[in-house]
């Protein structure tokens, strides 16, 4: 396999920290230590990790709503990511984000949204930034399914397409937006389909697949430094639980959730390392409890920060 082993190594501790995550944030949430809203990214994990493998410090991402994973691949270290859910001050934005609203501009997160589309403007707007300032750096934006119907995906698209920006746009399509199943509201199987209105390369792979999702990453970030333009990547995946921690998903229809729980890109990675020898069983065990011990730190590191002082609920709100 051509792609370098810590790559490979790296893409799966990204993967198990994610699903750690979402995992602790679930029994947090339902114990009441997580204020608001916690929208869940678990069985994604494949998405984020794949893509943002081939990404570097300097270049941005957008996110949703449900963006713990893809900050969490880009760099976003566990005990900034749980002091903010925990509404603390240690957090990435002293506690003022939450779970929907997270940003890091060093690590080049510019902010998780609660607003569906939200991010694509944004996305185009970084990638002209940087082309206009001559950097060889690149944009990549996530959203879902339901944020393709939007004004903001198409104007993006087509503002990105007719100038060739360096930004790459990444549908995590898990067939549902909220509880409207994608055959309810598009005429359409792939939503990268839609690539081709804008003349831009448009493939859709397997959301579950990790190794598919590095490989047409890698294709359309290498696109876009060498300045030809954006791509659109449609990745088929499935969230394992509901749209946000509480939805009960009645909508879902249970042979097909057991079908996509089959797919759980976590295990089918692991036994994919394990038969090349990338890694062996003692190794991957070692590698879980790394992840298991620096979420029950994070968690620790969350508990003692302090809330935000009453006094700064003005603070960094105008740049």
């Amino acid at each position: 396999m051509d792609i370098d082993k810590k790559i490979l190594v790296g893409m799966l501790d990204n993967m198990l920290r994610i699903r750690a995550f979402e995992q602790k944030a679930k029994e947090l949430f339902a114990g009441g230590k997580i204020p608001g809203f916690v929208h869940l990214y678990a069985g994604e994990e494949a998405v984020a990790s794949g893509v943002c493998a081939n990404l570097n410090d300097k270049d941005f991402i957008t996110s949703t709503h449900r963006g713990h994973g893809h900050l969490i691949a880009k760099g976003g270290q566990l005990n900034e990511m749980m002091a903010e859910l925990f509404g603390k001050s240690g957090g990435y934005c002293k506690g003022k984000g939450g779970s929907m609203h997270i940003a890091s501009v060093d690590l080049g997160i510019l902010g998780a949204n609660g607003i569906v589309g939200a991010g694509q403007p944004i996305a185009t707007g970084a990638a002209f930034a940087t082309k206009y300032l001559n950097t060889d750096a690149i944009a990549v934006c996530f959203f879902g399914d339901g944020a393709s119907n939007r004004g903001t995906f198409h104007e993006s698209l087509n503002l990105a397409s007719a100038w060739k920006l360096p930004v790459v746009f990444v549908c995590e399509n898990n067939l549902y937006g909220i509880s409207n199943r994608q055959t309810d509201a598009m005429n359409i199987v792939d939503i990268s389909d839609r690539a081709k209105s804008y003349g831009i390369p448009g493939v859709t792979v397997d959301g579950n697949d990790v190794l598919a999702v590095y490989e047409a990453a890698k294709e359309a970030v290498a696109r876009a430094r060498k300045g030809d333009g954006p791509s659109l990547i449609e990745c088929k995946t499935w969230r394992h639980h509901g749209h946000f921690e509480g939805d009960s998903s009645v909508y879902k229809k249970k042979d097909e959730q057991t079908s996509w729980m089959s797919k759980d890109p976590i295990p089918r990675y692991e036994k994919k390392l394990l038969e090349l020898g990338v890694l062996n069983a003692t190794e991957l065990a070692a590698l879980r409890d790394k992840v298991d011990a620096d979420l029950a730190s994070a968690i620790d590191f969350a508990d003692r920060s302090p809330y935000p002082n009453v006094s700064e609920v003005l603070t960094d709100v105008l740049a």
